[in-house]
């Protein structure tokens, strides 16, 4: 909104802001000015690069050259977007334009940005949520307009909706419905009641009947004409869903709120739910109080840990109130039954059975044990037992119901990532992925032709996209001679030559849909063939500077369009140079496989050949190298050597060979090269090992319809438990999302 009324203003460069939303878009880095910047990742630099383009930062390339040192003081800085700009850089632009660099080098500060520049130019109304009123929402309405609560998580409309009618005297007249299947006949003949004479219906759920809504928009529109008591009011409550009917949103009021945020906000509400009768019904006060409180703290954690995304948990999980009731239950239940504290009966029945429930990830489950046995334990029951690292969450001492509620009253409003156990890094992390959001949402909204006021200066959206569809063939590699590769290899009956004549099919039959989509695409820009639905796709996604959806069938990816391409690029060459020396790589790229685990499934097919044993038989036994990847010249004699792999929320200590902390600002680090060894009837794993999960790509759940999850690899977790690592999210990855 506010960048319409600037744009209509004129005030916008619309070039600019174009930048901003979709940053710098290298396909080809050979003619790329070199980053004089070590600490500066090749993304960034891509963004400089073409940054350095728009008029108004000609000559930000020689900055760098200039002043590396006082870039990388603001780029470090906690706060860049009101730290000065080295140079002449921060007297020289405008509040837009700071906005560029910001979105460059630091995107987990965009937000902090698009806040200020929207109460800077709009005012402080537009960014700072209205007090939730119920009476001023009824006082807006009127009996032809439906009102709609768009749910979000944790919060329960019907509990507002009937202090309302007891307020206003409506409670004998107010009807509520929960749809699902078998409700629309029932919810049909309530609106006509209710309007004849003057209930309040609220039909809940209204995403779960979905094939009733088009019915329902037309019972709406006729409220319209037909006459309605004045004091009828048709409620609605539904879960954001596309398919919900544009024409009721667009005729309604729409109500939302957000649920309490942050770990002392729902021990507040969790303790204000509790009465002095339950507080003190058990007949073990002293241990029922403080295992409640390591309950509550436990219920808030697993709450609040998917404001991480990611590094949170690999699934998102609608854990509820009702969960922690029932855990209450348990744990008053057998206090009482048993003498002794029943922790492993009592950790199996919260963690695993009542809030394990939810969870359908075996990591997740690891997390949610993790957890459990960190807050549940002997030393819980002991004096200002500490619940984290940090010094002010821990159990207090027995008191009253209000002694508790006005602990937790003291504790911190905002959390800091180290009470869920996390590195600050994983803060920058879920802000990266917001700003993210931020960019697809604003680009969704962007219309598909060039405003009038920059239609001068601007290319078309027609010809930025043939210009991008050019460059994308252009650096398209050729595909791999199939039937060539098959001659070379046809005495050779190993399962690492099925793998490579599969993926280089694979691949040929990628480069081939790039390349017709593509022509198409420049055929219908020009008006010779008719624009498809599939094409009008690919036009929108290569406007967007995103990866079609079409093509990334053959394996999943999280990369822009630039990096895409690149990496496409050195896929292929991987494949090709194998298929042209007729050898196997010395170090195998894992990443650049189309089907991760049927090429390390082929490794195991190979051992079982070569050792005359069960492919079943066999795991994995992993060492990471010291050595260089230079100095590595030979295969190993069993299994193989695994380059390219990423370790994300940890880093490491290539000496010691072992996990350790990460450098602030450091989310991923390479990993040096692994080699996986298939062995018979493996050992279990020993102390001081972090089992780590190995990904396709950052989204852990799944990708292209198939589990996201590739391996399991064994690595030292050095000074620290393995438990620090599964609360930080730590995991390999086989590729990035840039």
């Amino acid at each position: 909104m506010c960048v319409k009324i600037l744009e209509a203003a004129g005030k916008l460069n619309m070039e600019e802001y174009q930048f901003f939303l979709k940053g710098g878009i290298v396909l080809d880095r050979e003619n790329q000015m070199d980053n004089p910047c070590p600490w500066l990742e090749d993304q960034l630099w891509d963004n400089i690069t073409e940054l350095s383009k728009l008029p108004n930062f000609h000559g930000i390339i020689e900055s760098f050259e200039q002043y590396p040192r006082d870039w990388n003081v603001w780029y470090q800085s906690s706060e860049p977007e009101t730290t000065p700009l080295p140079g002449e850089w921060d007297s020289s632009l405008n509040e837009l334009q700071r906005m560029l660099i910001v979105r460059s080098l630091r995107r987990d500060r965009v937000s902090f940005c698009v806040y200020k520049f929207i109460v800077n130019n709009l005012g402080s109304k537009f960014v700072e949520p209205p007090v939730f009123e119920m009476k001023s929402v009824f006082d807006d309405s009127t009996c032809k307009t439906p009102l709609i609560f768009v749910l979000s998580p944790g919060v329960d409309p019907n509990k507002y909706l009937k202090e309302l009618a007891e307020k206003l005297g409506m409670t004998h007249r107010f009807n509520s419905l929960s749809l699902g299947q078998g409700q629309a006949v029932i919810a049909t003949n309530r609106i006509k009641e209710g309007a004849k004479n003057g209930n309040w219906v609220f039909l809940a759920n209204c995403h779960l009947s979905l094939s009733w809504m088009p019915k329902l928009d037309k019972i709406v529109e006729q409220l319209q004409t037909d006459p309605v008591h004045k004091d009828f009011r048709l409620w609605l409550s539904s879960s954001p869903h596309p398919d919900f009917p544009i024409a009721i949103l667009q005729s309604s009021i729409k109500i939302t709120t957000e649920p309490p945020k942050g770990i002392k906000a729902n021990m507040k509400r969790l303790y204000a739910q509790m009465t002095e009768s339950k507080f003190n019904t058990c007949r073990k006060p002293e241990k029922y109080k403080k295992l409640l409180f390591s309950l509550c703290f436990f219920h808030s954690v697993l709450l609040e840990r998917k404001k991480f995304l990611n590094l949170g948990w690999n699934i998102n999980y609608s854990f509820n109130d009702s969960d922690f009731d029932m855990s209450e239950k348990i744990l008053v239940n057998y206090l009482e039954m048993y003498e002794d504290t029943q922790w492993d009966a009592l950790k199996y029945l919260i963690a695993s059975v009542n809030y394990g429930g939810h969870v359908t990830d075996d990591w997740d489950m690891r997390l949610l044990q993790t957890y459990m046995n960190t807050y549940y334990k002997e030393d819980t029951l002991q004096p200002f037992f500490k619940l984290s690292n940090l010094p002010y969450y821990y159990v207090p001492k027995d008191g009253s119901l209000q002694s508790h509620r006005d602990f937790v009253s003291m504790l911190p409003n905002n959390d800091h990532p180290e009470a869920f156990g996390q590195h600050p890094n994983a803060d920058i992390a879920s802000q990266i992925k917001e700003t993210q959001l931020l960019f697809d949402t604003l680009l969704s909204l962007q219309p598909q032709v060039t405003s009038s006021a920059n239609k001068a200066n601007a290319k078309s959206i027609e010809e930025e996209v043939m210009d991008m569809a050019t460059k994308v063939i252009e650096s398209l590699p050729s595909k791999i001679d199939y039937e060539g590769t098959k001659k070379i290899f046809s005495e050779d009956n190993s399962p690492l030559k099925i793998v490579l004549l599969q993926e280089i099919e694979r691949y040929n039959i990628l480069l081939e849909d790039i390349n017709l989509s593509l022509v198409s695409l420049q055929k219908g820009i020009k008006g010779l063939v008719v624009m498809s639905s599939d094409l009008e796709e690919i036009f929108k996604c290569i406007y967007e500077a995103k990866v079609p959806p079409s093509w990334q069938k053959m394996y999943p990816s999280m990369k822009p369009l630039s990096s895409w391409t690149r990496d496409l690029t050195m896929r292929v060459e991987q494949l090709a140079k194998w298929s042209e020396t007729a050898k196997p790589p010395v170090l195998f790229w894992m990443s650049g496989f189309t089907f991760p685990t049927g090429f390390l499934t082929a490794v195991l097919q190979t051992a079982a050949r070569l050792n005359n044993i069960s492919v079943d038989s066999l795991s994995w036994e992993f060492t990471v190298m010291q050595t260089d990847d230079q100095y590595i010249t030979e295969a190993p004699k069993d299994g193989v050597y695994i380059k390219g792999l990423f370790l994300e929320a940890a880093a490491w200590d290539k000496k010691a060979g072992c996990l350790i902390e990460p450098e602030p600002m450091q989310l991923v680090c390479s990993m040096p090269t692994i080699h996986f060894k298939p062995v018979e009837n493996k050992k279990k794993v020993s102390k001081g090992m972090y089992v780590c999960p190995c990904y396709v790509y950052p989204n852990r759940a799944v990708g292209s319809g198939r589990p996201s999850f590739v391996v399991a690899v064994d690595l030292k977790s050095g000074a620290m438990a393995p438990d620090h690592y599964v609360k930080r999210g730590t995991a390999l990855l086989m590729s990035l999302d840039n």
